[in-house]
């Protein structure tokens, strides 16, 4: 899970940072302001957290990321939460406003609910380097050519998985029980087949896969969103209204 934290004060969003990665799952990385992330279009995070005071400026803000990531939820750290702060924050594009000083569990268990309920809808697209995957929908928009490739169900839970692990490698056995619930011991030729025919819908040169690649024992996924994102990094502040 990548959390993107929007923030001015590097040392908030170190805490923050720090409190998130305390589960293992979950990589951040930090940009000083929300004027920075124009810069960072080619990101795609499971979740956006914004580090402000509740007041329209923040509202603002909230608005300027929700044109940038139309779906992906926004979290809000308020220092100030009164009613009416909290309801221009959500009607600003905010997916939930949490007050501060906020407890860590908590923290982490909104960002996992708001990501779990963002991949669970409609929404949700993964990109895998030029394409553009939406399970729902079980399609495949082809980057290059701009054409639209149907998924059977099975295909699309396949690659579903694959993006999910986040580059890492995906056993057959696992797949065979994660997917298809089969118990231990059943015959890989299902997955195998499956990633035959993903291949022929992904790949330009399917005999020389680019995207789904063969590893002992399984396979993985090159060009999803890794699990294992930049360090926290620190930008320079620039003015939202600059």
């Amino acid at each position: 899970m990548f959390v993107l934290i929007v923030a001015s004060d590097e040392g908030s969003a170190r805490d923050v940072g720090g409190a998130l990665e305390v589960d293992e799952r979950i990589k951040t990385l930090r940009i000083a302001s929300v004027a920075e992330t124009g810069g960072h279009g080619g990101l795609h995070p499971d979740a956006v957290i914004l580090i402000s005071n509740a007041n329209p400026a923040t509202a603002l803000g909230c608005t300027t990321l929700r044109q940038d990531w139309p779906h992906c939820p926004i979290l809000v750290l308020a220092a100030v939460a009164a009613e009416r702060d909290i309801v221009t924050c959500l009607d600003g594009g905010a997916s939930d406003v949490i007050a501060m000083p906020y407890r860590p569990s908590e923290l982490r268990a909104r960002v996992r609910a708001q990501i779990r309920a963002f991949a669970n809808s409609a929404e949700h697209v993964f990109h895998i380097g030029p394409h553009r995957f939406e399970p729902a929908t079980r399609s495949l928009l082809n980057g290059v050519t701009s054409e639209t490739v149907r998924l059977t169900h099975k295909e699309s839970e396949v690659l579903k998985y694959l993006c999910r692990a986040g580059g890492g490698t995906v056993s057959r056995t696992t797949m065979l029980r994660e997917v298809w619930g089969y118990k231990e011991g059943a015959d890989s030729y299902t997955v195998e087949s499956h990633i035959y025919r993903l291949r022929r819908k992904l790949e330009a040169d399917p005999a020389r896969p680019c995207f789904i690649i063969s590893e002992e024992g399984g396979y993985a996924l090159v060009g999803a969103p890794p699990r294992h994102w930049p360090a926290l990094r620190v930008v320079p502040p620039v003015s939202l209204a600059g």
